[in-house]
């Protein structure tokens, strides 16, 4: 069906075709992932990655940040891992007789965390303010992040040693959490035989082949077009309808929050801006509500030793709640 946007959208267009395109020389396969990665950047929210060793997680990661020209920091979180090494400290300075802070890792634009569940509890707490109000405290005095601030997390499913569970107010700051599965047997020919004729090239020196397709200010543009997208009133209806349904759910002892709710409204207006559209649609919503909510509902044991999964009881909301026509 044809149709004439009400918002110039080819701008946006362009950068993710771009974007896409300069992953793709590296990365074989994992399109939805990277469709879902470029949904978060847009709407702006931080994102975890959960897959097991192997799948290239750390390095989609790392390949979004090349194509924006920001500033990137990785930080790799271990279990001796304090919150003044990500945050930052204050430090004497003997020159004025007075303590300054010295920022940490965390004050750049796009963070990698990787393997973010290897930090206790008291590490994780040091990410709760800035990642959802984008500053910190340090005795008394606010700092804030500079503009864009993203942050993606990886962690690994499967692991249990020297790992922690996230606690259910870190999971909730994250706009999607993203299933990163194994290729297919055809992608997995094309990424052997990528390995086997660039045998005398790294990796590290094709990463540093990709061009960056967009700055802070193109960036700011683009998200303030998502923002425009339009959405109807039997949508933001629906939306409301799909979160309550978790609350009331006899399989779900955990319900989504109405952080979830506003979570699933911005990722659809970008998901949609991302097809093309400058309208959300029943279909969005129901694509993005399990990267949404996966991570922040909870099943009930009883429901988790039948081997039900959040995905099951989740398609069940969705074919309960009525679609709008």
């Amino acid at each position: 069906m044809n149709f004439e946007s009400r918002i110039d959208l080819s701008e946006l267009h362009q950068a993710v075709t771009d974007i896409r395109q300069q992953i793709g020389n590296i990365i074989v396969g994992q399109a939805h992932t990277i469709d879902l990665l470029l949904t978060a950047l847009l709407a702006d929210g931080h994102i975890l990655l959960e897959g097991v060793p192997g799948v290239a997680k750390t390095l989609i990661a790392k390949l979004l940040s090349r194509t924006i020209s920001v500033d990137f920091s990785r930080i790799q979180f271990t279990p001796d891992m304090m919150p003044s090494d990500v945050l930052g400290t204050a430090v004497f300075n003997p020159k004025i007789s007075d303590f300054e802070f010295r920022k940490g890792p965390i004050f750049s634009n796009i963070i990698l965390i990787d393997e973010i569940n290897r930090s206790p509890a008291k590490t994780q707490s040091a990410l709760f303010e800035v990642m959802e109000e984008r500053q910190i405290t340090n005795a008394g005095s606010t700092y804030p992040m500079a503009f864009p601030f993203l942050v993606i997390a990886t962690q690994n499913p499967i692991e249990q040693e020297g790992t922690y569970r996230l606690p259910e107010a870190q999971l909730d700051r994250f706009m999607f959490k993203i299933l990163v599965g194994y290729p297919n047997l055809n992608e997995e020919i094309e990424i052997l035989k990528g390995h086997h004729h660039r045998a005398k090239t790294e990796l590290s020196k094709l990463e540093d082949n990709i061009k960056a397709v967009l700055n802070s200010e193109q960036l700011a543009n683009l998200r303030a077009k998502v923002k425009q997208v339009l959405v109807d009133e039997n949508i933001l209806e629906y939306i409301a309808k799909l979160i309550h349904e978790t609350r009331r759910s006899k399989f779900l002892y955990l319900g989504a929050s109405p952080r979830a709710s506003v979570a699933l409204l911005q990722a659809s207006k970008a998901f949609a801006a991302i097809r093309g559209r400058d309208f959300v649609t029943p279909e969005d919503i129901q694509e993005l509500l399990p990267t949404v909510l996966r991570h922040r509902v909870a099943l009930t044991p009883e429901k988790e030793m039948e081997g039900a999964s959040i995905e099951d009881v989740l398609k069940g909301i969705v074919q309960k709640v009525e679609v709008p026509r």
